[in-house]
């Protein structure tokens, strides 16, 4: 098993590594995919979408002011 671990490793070592050189991750927009579809299915059944956009809008809007 410990060789399995150490062979998965060194497949991906160049990915794992070249984390180092440039930290770019997509974990924001993840997090902010998740919120949409979390509120999608709270939304099932409302018409407005109009609404639906204005809410995802404040999503956005509202992650990006607590950084600054």
């Amino acid at each position: 098993m410990l060789t399995k671990f150490a062979n998965t490793m060194m497949a991906h070592a160049s990915g794992i590594l070249a984390y180092y050189n440039y930290p770019i991750s997509t974990a924001p927009l993840e997090g902010t995919n998740n919120k949409i579809k979390v509120m999608k299915r709270q939304a099932y059944g409302f018409r407005d979408m109009e609404f639906f956009k204005l809410k995802i809008m404040a999503i956005h809007q509202s992650k990006y002011a607590l950084v600054g």
